[in-house]
């Protein structure tokens, strides 16, 4: 699990010192690094969506991720724990909430934090996740910066859903398959696009809703 570790410190040590400058950045500053941010994120969405080669298993895995997203309320019940936490940090930042969400989202959706999680439990191989690190660590900067705290403990996502991947590695290992990447990437991709497309404040889209598609597209790809 070494690629998580690192990964996790780097979002840890990035926060931070976006954090140390924050304050200090005029909020007309702070909301013209927000949205460039915003801007790369939708290229990098872009450019995932692409990659997918199944349309209709990748419209499919959307429509039907989001509709039982929706009736479990993913969303809600990620923006209740960031609520609980800030609570529980005594933390007093009205956007704690949208930097945890945000921040949590970016990090884990998309193929790299898939198959460098899974590479890494396998073979040992940290190079995809440590990759992924160096891209955390800056984005955890500029989120950091103009979100506050809440970027900090997103960490913890970092940790949890890396380090799942990576213990599961053994039954996820088909997931490695360049099809299966291919279409993997499109889903994270396009749950990306609306997370930038959210940042840009053009609609307030529910992506963590969204993020049953993963699971889904990731069964479709491995056996049909």
């Amino acid at each position: 699990m070494l690629g998580t570790w690192v990964n996790t410190a780097t979002v840890l040590a990035g926060s931070t010192i976006g954090l140390a400058f924050g304050d200090r950045l005029p909020e007309r500053l702070k909301q013209s690094v927000f949205t460039g941010l915003g801007l790369i994120t939708m290229s990098i969405g872009i450019s995932m969506v692409i990659k997918g080669s199944r349309p209709l298993v990748i419209v499919g895995s959307l429509v039907i991720g989001g509709v039982i997203g929706e009736l479990i309320g993913i969303e809600r019940e990620l923006e209740r724990f960031a609520g609980w936490l800030q609570r529980r940090a005594r933390v007093r930042s009205g956007d704690f909430v949208r930097g945890f969400v945000t921040a949590s989202i970016l990090f884990c959706v998309g193929p790299m934090t898939v198959v460098g999680s899974i590479q890494d439990g396998v073979s040992g191989d940290s190079t995809l996740l440590l990759t992924k690190s160096v891209m955390d660590g800056f984005s955890s900067i500029a989120l950091a910066a103009t979100t506050g705290v809440g970027v900090l403990f997103s960490a913890a996502t970092v940790i949890i859903v890396q380090g799942s991947l990576t213990l599961l590695s053994g039954l996820l290992s088909a997931l490695t398959r360049p099809a299966a990447i291919d279409q993997l990437s499109a889903v994270g991709g396009l749950l990306i696009l609306g997370l930038a497309i959210r940042m840009l404040g053009l609609k307030d889209i529910r992506v963590a809703n969204y993020l049953p598609a993963l699971v889904i597209v990731a069964v479709a790809v491995v056996w049909f």
